[in-house]
């Protein structure tokens, strides 16, 4: 919600400062930038120590020279910026004032085209707080300005200001906020929701993947599987969860290129860098703690899981097609979670099945990204693939699902199906059903009618429930003697 209250007369004379991180940009430029040096170069964090010799100042600056960030996919405060544009337009002077470098500030101050003067960070001076009101102050004269911020670090410049405009305040500018006049503007989404979709708690449902094995092996009337089955549902989620916030993170710069991702609530800054960190470690000590009740190999497995999803975000994940081969493993690596959680026999029929079948199924979620966004600026951002190579994954894709439908098959005419169903011939149902299924979500993803996640669209996808449904009515009859 944006709501705005005046409590000055308007006066066009009077200049108005703008902060930039957190007030007129939602998220802090700096951090990104720093998050993005670390993604591409992580042999600078061994440069940090020297860079911070020089202050605050100058540590920025030398961020600011390493990389760069596109103004142009920031995400703007849009209730903020109309009212600025809007005084722009009256004829008053708008100076962004920040503690950012100079280089980001003159990038965002050129793409908006709104601001006259930046007053920035330049190496030497940190403009910041008790700083920038120092400099303002002395520009301009105590009380012959105006001042828009939103943290602590702003009290000071407030203390100075003719009026008091806050965005989107943080807890401490909150209580210095009460009962003083100040124009008000607020778009951030309630806290909870913002959480909910950071920690991907809706993505849970692929680690049911973890009771696969019990099932499959027809061990349901064993109370003590289904312990360690919950156990190890919620030690993979709260993992997945800190797994998805570190991505976030280290894809920022990405994200907020991308059509769709960059509402995510780190790329649209709903969710401060802090607050991520922060959530990581929790949810990954949640993790453990969880895991802690179950055997040591699930843990062993658990540890794992971690290990490659930091090197599918460091690197893995910009190599074309290896970073499908891994999203596939680590959909089965699941299914080998649960085997370590409650000690039951995974076949190799059934890893054999599922690396193919999640292959295809990470090929689609693959074709479907590119095939939404351009790829050549995807390539740009650190992706490996090009517009040429989308024939490619679903020519690769379609195969693998259906080399998946035939493991499938010669599992069926197999010795070993015998041993858990004692009518196995009606098991060769599954395989057209199977065939239909994948077939029909690489039709979707042809179309551009599945969007990102073929397993998240097929969570609430009538046809996969229905064919779910049909497949275990054909299992249970199966065994059926």
């Amino acid at each position: 919600m944006n709501t705005a209250c005046m409590m000055t007369e308007p006066n066009t004379s009077v200049p108005l400062c703008v902060d930039l991180d957190g007030t007129l940009v939602k998220t802090d430029t700096f951090v990104q930038a720093l998050i993005l040096l670390i993604r591409n170069r992580p042999a600078a964090l061994f440069s940090f120590h020297r860079w911070m010799s020089g202050g605050p100042a100058a540590f920025k600056q030398r961020v600011a020279q390493e990389v760069e960030i596109d103004p142009a996919a920031l995400p703007y405060h849009t209730g903020l910026l109309t009212f600025l544009q809007n005084e722009r337009a009256t004829g008053r002077e708008l100076i962004l004032t920040t503690a950012s470098d100079m280089v980001p500030a003159r990038a965002v101050a050129a793409q908006l085209g709104i601001f006259s003067d930046v007053m920035a960070s330049d190496g030497k001076t940190n403009l910041k707080a008790g700083c920038k009101r120092t400099a303002l102050a002395a520009r301009f004269g105590e009380k012959n300005f105006d001042y828009a911020g939103n943290s602590g670090a702003d009290i000071p410049v407030w203390n100075s200001a003719r009026e008091i405009i806050a965005v989107n305040p943080d807890s401490s500018a909150r209580r210095f906020l009460k009962n003083k006049p100040a124009r008000m503007f607020e778009d951030r989404p309630p806290a909870f929701k913002c959480w909910i979709k950071a920690l991907r708690v809706r993505q849970w449902i692929k680690n049911i993947l973890v009771f696969v094995p019990m099932i499959l092996a027809h061990r349901l009337t064993e109370p003590a599987l289904y312990i360690n089955a919950v156990l190890a549902f919620f030690a993979f989620s709260c993992m997945a969860s800190a797994i998805y916030v570190c991505n976030d993170l280290f894809d920022l710069n990405s994200d907020q290129h991308h059509p769709r991702k960059k509402f995510r609530p780190f790329a649209a800054g709903n969710i401060s860098a802090n607050g991520a960190v922060i959530s990581f470690f929790i949810m990954l000590i949640a993790s453990f703690a969880v895991a802690g009740f179950l055997p040591a190999e699930f843990s062993r497995v658990l540890i794992l899981y971690l290990i490659l999803n930091a090197c599918y975000s460091w690197r893995l994940k910009q190599i074309a097609l290896l970073d499908v081969l891994l999203l596939a493993f680590l959909y089965v690596l699941r299914i080998i979670a649960g085997t370590a959680a409650y000690g039951v026999e995974t076949s190799p029929w059934l890893i054999a099945f599922s690396m193919f079948l999640f292959f295809s199924l990470a090929l689609i979620k693959r074709y479907a990204e590119l095939r939404e966004s351009n790829p050549e600026k995807v390539k740009n951002r650190g992706r490996g693939y090009r517009a040429a190579d989308l024939p490619l994954l679903a020519a690769f894709g379609a195969g693998s699902g259906t080399v998946a439908v035939l493991v499938l098959a010669l599992y069926i005419n197999s010795a070993k199906v015998v041993q858990f169903y004692p009518s196995p011939a009606i098991l060769w149902l599954l395989c057209p059903v199977f065939f239909y299924w994948v077939a029909r979500l690489w039709l979707l993803a042809g179309r551009g009618e599945i969007p990102d996640d073929p397993l998240e669209f097929s969570v609430r996808d009538v046809q996969t429930w229905i064919i779910g449904a049909f497949s275990a009515v054909i299992l249970i009859l199966g065994s059926i003697a």
